[in-house]
């Protein structure tokens, strides 16, 4: 059977296994046969507030965080035409970081509503920055390189931050900036709802796009497509995705470079508007899974699930690329990148 019809029922077992395992696993232990019960009795029993107050709203908000960096990985990645790029390469989780971690070191006194704001402000920072230094986005991969730059910069000041920081806050930040799910509620996860309505018309505009762009920029305009202003709209909507997530979370890392592969090594032979389902899908795949270890590995100790999503999401990544490049021929038996675009030419030489 093929790759394509094995997708969703992996995708379906591996969530639905790591689903239980959040759900039931820890102190208490609440077995799978048991966990309808202690959803119902609610707050009557111990097991039942564990569940229903702090499981539940991890395990959505877990699902919920990495369908959209999974969305918004494989949006920049069409946009720029290039499979690494990631939201962590462009400064756009640095820079929402950055607008989230400040306050804090500052002593800001801020409500909670306020923060997706500024992971916002932050992320549209960080990749205007970028865009404006690569000339907005003329070039592909200059965006991509000019990300980098601005990615590390940020990173610094983001470690500057740090050594101002007291030690109580520097322990915030630090598990703030690997990406954590800990001590998350049903407070966190409301407050994604008004980002989503805003995102998810904007990502069913942008697939049809994003597959023009894959031509090329000079194939795009002659379809009709302005490239740059396409670049430009398709971070705008990454940012949307991204900011309101990082503000809750911090940076999870690496999704959005794990979850368009994947869905593109399961069906090599489509286009954006078909992964682009499947790379949400995958990114809350992958961050359930994640979660699942971070929580239980060195309990009662909680690890972020950034550092499990890194750990595990970049070698998988790498290798599910290189296997997109040795099977992806295109059109004719013509040589095809990972992402399942033609590379460009110069003279003789394949950029």
């Amino acid at each position: 059977m093929s790759r394509p019809f094995w997708q969703p029922l992996l995708a379906v077992a591996v969530l639905v296994a790591a689903a239980f395992c959040a759900l039931g696993l820890g102190t208490p232990h609440v077995p799978p046969h048991r966990l309808a019960g202690a959803v119902l009795d609610g707050d009557a029993t111990l097991a039942g507030i564990v569940v229903t107050e702090l499981r539940i709203p991890r395990l959505v908000l877990a699902l919920i965080a990495g369908a959209c960096l999974g969305a918004a990985g494989l949006v920049l990645q069409e946009a720029l035409r290039n499979p690494l790029a990631v939201p962590e390469m462009l400064g756009v989780s640095s820079g929402a970081a950055l607008g989230v971690a400040a306050p804090l070191v500052l002593a800001l006194s801020l409500p909670a509503v306020v923060q997706p704001l500024l992971a916002l402000g932050g992320a549209v920072l960080g990749g205007g920055l970028t865009l404006l230094a690569a000339g907005l986005g003329r070039s592909p991969s200059a965006v991509l390189l000019t990300g980098a730059a601005v990615a590390a910069a940020l990173q610094a000041a983001l470690l500057v931050l740090m050594v101002m920081a007291d030690q109580l806050d520097l322990q915030l930040i630090y598990r703030y900036l690997l990406g954590s799910l800990s001590a998350r509620t049903w407070e966190d996860v409301t407050g994604l709802w008004p980002w989503l309505l805003v995102a998810a018309p904007a990502l069913v505009l942008c697939a049809p796009v994003l597959s023009v762009m894959r031509l090329g920029d000079e194939d795009a305009e002659a379809l009709g497509v302005r490239a740059q202003r396409a670049r430009l709209a398709a971070l705008a909507v990454a940012v949307v995705l991204i900011a309101p997530v990082t503000a809750v979370c911090g940076p999870v890392a690496w999704v959005g470079f794990l979850a368009p592969h994947l869905a593109r090594w399961f069906d090599p032979a489509s286009g954006a508007v078909r992964w682009l389902p499947w790379s949400a899908v995958w990114g809350a795949v992958v961050v359930t899974v994640a979660d699942v270890p971070a929580r239980l590995a060195l309990a009662p100790v909680e690890t972020p699930a950034g550092a499990w999503t890194a750990l595990l999401g970049v070698p998988a990544g790498i290798a599910l690329m290189r296997s997109g490049r040795r099977g992806g021929r295109g059109a004719g038996g013509r040589r095809t990148t990972a992402t399942g675009h033609r590379p460009e030419t110069v003279g003789e030489e394949t950029r």
